[in-house]
């Protein structure tokens, strides 16, 4: 083992701003939701008639598979990882016509359109926030380390 001292780097510095533990967790609710969803799907199709079985086990699958970006995101940023925040901003931004489609149903899916929004729409005002980018050490255009 080395006996220095691992440079001190925005990830480590000081405490992780409570905007960014917010954002974490507004992303690994979303994927949390497309992995229940997801088994959901394909418990539906396995029961359920023989013919959907296939679509169903596709979907299903096709949401767990969705649910690795905002989990992924997550993780890294409660790690302070500054890759993290790309796929966590386009998860919000995949999630905002989604959630447009569901408040056009005209069912009990409008309360989840509405909070798919919410989360969305907050989730990223977390996630361009200033104190966010310098807690990730992202840096603006002209402002690199030299």
């Amino acid at each position: 083992m080395s006996s220095e001292k691992t440079p001190t780097t925005p990830e480590s510095a000081g405490p992780r701003p409570r905007r960014l533990t917010y954002a974490a967790a507004l992303a690994a609710l979303e994927g949390l939701a497309l992995v229940i969803g997801g088994v959901w799907i394909i418990a539906l199709g396995l029961i359920g008639d023989a013919d959907d079985r296939q679509q169903a086990v596709t979907g299903g699958v096709t949401l767990i598979v969705l649910a690795l970006l905002p989990l992924l995101a997550a993780r890294g940023l409660l790690g302070r990882r500054s890759w993290s925040r790309g796929p966590a901003v386009i998860t919000q931004i995949l999630a905002l016509p989604v959630a447009y489609n569901l408040l056009q149903a005209d069912s009990v899916a409008i309360p989840v359109g509405i909070a798919l929004a919410l989360v969305a729409v907050t989730a990223l005002v977390l996630l361009v926030n200033p104190e966010t980018t310098r807690a990730l050490g992202i840096r603006g255009p002209g402002n690199a380390r030299e």
